[in-house]
């Protein structure tokens, strides 16, 4: 009954090659009263590490605003859960799988779709659907292209086998992720409000079940060794780190939990995430007040003489912990064995706050519960305004030389929408069924997914419907990281407003660099510091995320990222909005203002190669007004499409609303701006709709209550889009920059033409 021992000189060393600062280690023995033990060390260490404990950003993230009328469970639990209406709800969250992506990227994108949607059924919640933000190099070099490819099939192969559709996302190439490729998933979940379920251990006496796969040595220290430390090494080296999903799996898992709280036949319901069985327990236990003895050896193993610190600590994947009355074990065990599933007990709910792991007869850990998942130490780490944005805020775009004939402007629109960062996404969002379930209303391709509602497969469908969209340009971020974080969350509530849906509730995976550097927590303090400004003034809450740090290569940070997740409600789903133009002769509407915005856009990277320049501004007052103003005229009828003005401005936002509709326009551009700035500034709070001729008086009335510019600046119709005397393009040439340049880039021209000729 004795713990495996350490000498006092060796549980140090042990401690450092494991993550652990050295005051930590002491800390830790202090909370013991003694040298801890291996298996001990290794809880410890996975339990501290950044990616677990938060302890870098935990006092910043309190800036956010948590709560509101809507929220059932805020920040706290495996995931988010908001009302929808009608007895609904909808539990969501979006967590990073960076590092392990940036190794194994087919492995590593599709144990984080795995991941975050253990996450949503953990809550009761059906997952209904999945998104993803993703950010590699330039794919002009060999390594970008093998990370985006198997990262995308990764995605797809998990959930189209899962039967979880994949509605939407965004993807970026930018040389700044060159070294530290960024895949955050999320997924969104349905519930009736009274299943909502909490992983809170209770009731000692109650037995501890391990549902799912068996557990072996992948993933073994993930959260210490890959999410918590910078890359400065070979990448292979850190394959093991890497856990290996079984979507089949975990369709059995999602069938199984759900038919089991259904009858009511769990206390808890928890994931086994990073650092495996001991977050998964401890957070159990820590937020039931309560303690628990597991016996290692009873967990299920797929590899010979595994060690109690292996078993403790694995992110083996497709695993869920319960917590079971006695009476009740035989009927739960008997819905995992319907299910195909196998389900140990391994351990006892106790009323001693101590978490005990045994290995058969011999105690291997012995500790305070709470102290795992509550007494990681917090940091208030430097911050330091970084010296690069002085000089890039100050740099005037408009120094330069621009294109000033329509021939040159034209060509530069064309070039633009074959942008790597505007061009179609179809290559991507084609190899996931984003229909199965037959809730998804507005598929790949628009501004924002709209999703159904209800339980079609029992006909219980509400009428309401919910739009997602997740955003965040890290460029914007890069040169203002405040003014980029609040860009980030008005453009998805643009982008659901657009379809319209109301923002209701956000989550986040704030993605940055070393937080122990002064300049890259700074920038990190202020995106929190903006989204959660960005959040309060549209009263809009934060109910879940996640914060990946470390998202380095050899002392090179990636941008500041801090993506936004956003969910937005429809009273009636059938008065949703798309952005194809829908009628010849409807007239062409800019709402919002356009000024000379030309800092950090997509034209000044693809015509003069530069990162420079502040980003637009940004007016939150202005930008709730606006969305205010669409989610009304869409819902009356007024509006008949609606696009929001993004990368590549206002012609680019035409052009793909032409390419959506099948159907030309002729644009008056807005005045007294340069050409380049009226057709490529990215000001921010403007959108193009579309309305009969005839309903314009109305919208124009109705912008004027919402205090917004409304101007008439053309009409639909014909093959071309024609902009004045600034530009001027054929529907066909707008297709051939814009549809295939993806896949063009991904697999060559010489691959595609082989196809076309039948000799591929």
């Amino acid at each position: 009954m004795t713990l495996e021992t350490l000498s006092t000189e060796l549980a140090p060393k042990l401690a450092v090659e494991l993550g652990l600062k050295l005051d930590e280690y002491e800390k830790v023995v202090t909370i013991l009263g003694r040298v801890p033990s291996v298996t001990e060390l290794y809880m410890y260490s996975l339990m501290w590490s950044e990616h677990c404990s938060y302890k870098h950003s935990r006092k910043a993230l309190r800036m956010f605003p948590t709560s509101g009328e809507a929220v059932l469970q805020g920040p706290g639990e495996n995931a988010g859960v908001i009302r929808v209406g009608d007895g609904w709800a909808v539990a969501f969250k979006m967590e990073s799988h960076n590092h392990p992506s940036a190794i194994e990227p087919y492995q590593g994108a599709a144990t984080g779709v795995g991941g975050i949607i253990r996450d949503i059924f953990t809550m009761g919640a059906r997952p209904i659907a999945s998104l993803n933000s993703l950010r590699f190099g330039t794919l002009d070099k060999p390594r970008q292209r093998y990370l985006f490819e198997g990262a995308v099939a990764g995605i797809g192969g998990y959930g189209n086998c899962l039967g979880v559709p994949t509605v939407g996302g965004e993807v970026y190439f930018e040389e700044a992720y060159e070294g530290n490729c960024l895949i955050n998933a999320m997924s969104i979940g349905l519930m009736r409000e009274e299943n909502l379920t909490r992983a809170v251990g209770s009731g000692p006496g109650n037995l501890v079940l391990l549902i799912g796969s068996t557990t072996g040595r992948d993933g073994i220290g993930g959260a210490s060794t890959l999410a918590s430390q910078e890359f400065d090494e070979k990448a292979e080296d850190k394959r093991p780190s890497v856990q290996v999903g079984d979507p089949f799996e975990e369709k059995l898992l999602i069938e199984a939990c759900l038919e089991l709280l259904d009858e009511s036949l769990l206390v808890a319901l928890g994931d086994c995430g990073a650092a495996g069985l001991t977050s998964s327990i401890s957070e159990m236990a820590s937020r039931g007040g309560v303690g628990v003895d597991i016996d290692a050896a009873a967990v299920p193993q797929r590899e010979d003489a595994m060690k109690a610190f292996e078993i403790m600590v694995s992110e083996s994947q497709e695993r869920m912990v319960a917590v079971v009355t006695p009476e009740k074990l035989e009927a739960a065990m008997a819905i995992c064995d319907k299910w195909g599933l196998r389900s140990t007990v391994i351990g006892t709910i106790t009323d001693t706050e101590r978490f005990v792991v045994r290995m058969g007869e011999e105690v291997v850990a012995d500790m305070p519960a709470a102290t795992l998942a509550h007494d990681a130490p917090l940091y208030d780490p430097a911050m330091e305004r970084p010296a690069y944005l002085d000089e890039l805020q100050a740099f005037d775009p408009m120094t330069l030389e621009h294109p000033e004939t329509r021939e040159a402007l034209s060509a530069m629109l064309l070039d633009l929408l074959a942008s790597p960062n505007i061009c179609s996404r179809h290559w991507i969002w084609e190899q996931y069924d984003h229909q199965v379930m037959v809730n998804t209303v507005v598929v790949p391709g628009c501004d924002a997914a709209v999703l159904r509602v209800g339980d079609t497969g029992r006909g219980e469908v509400s009428g309401r419907g919910i739009a997602v969209s997740s955003d965040c340009n890290g460029r914007y971020c890069y040169l203002d990281p405040y003014a980029g974080a609040q860009i980030a969350f008005a453009e998805a509530a643009r982008n659901v407003a657009c379809s319209g849906g109301r923002a209701a509730a956000i989550t986040d995976c704030l993605n940055f660099g070393n937080p122990e550097k002064p300049e890259v927590y700074w920038t990190f303090h202020e995106s929190v510091r903006g989204l959660s400004d960005a959040c309060t003034a549209f009263g809009v809450p934060v109910i879940s995320g996640n914060v990946s740090f470390y998202n380095e290569s050899f002392g090179s940070p990636i941008y500041p990222t801090p993506t936004v997740g956003l969910v937005g409600l429809l009273d009636h789903v059938e008065q949703h909005c798309t952005m194809a133009f829908k009628r010849d002769g409807d007239a062409v509407v800019l709402l919002g203002r356009t000024r000379n915005e030309l800092g950090g856009s997509e034209y000044l990277k693809v015509a003069h190669g530069m990162v420079a320049g502040r980003p637009p501004k940004v007016d939150l007052v202005d930008e709730r007004l606006l969305d205010e103003l669409l989610v009304t005229a869409i819902r009356t009828g007024i509006v008949r499409s609606a696009h929001d003005c993004s990368e590549g401005g206002l012609a680019v936002a035409l052009a793909e609303c032409c390419i959506a509709g099948g159907r030309g326009a002729t644009i008056d551009p807005p005045g007294g701006l340069p050409g380049v700035a009226a057709l490529f500034s990215e000001s921010q709070g403007r959108v193009v709709v579309t309305v009969a001729a005839d309903h314009f008086d109305a919208l124009k009335t109705l912008a004027a209550t919402h205090a917004t510019p409304c101007v008439k600046i053309g009409m639909v119709g014909g093959d071309r889009l024609r902009m004045g005397g600034l530009a001027d393009v054929s529907l066909d040439e707008m297709r051939a920059a814009y549809e295939p340049t993806l896949e063009r880039l991904v697999h060559g021209a010489e691959t595609l033409q082989s196809e076309e000729l039948g000799e591929g």
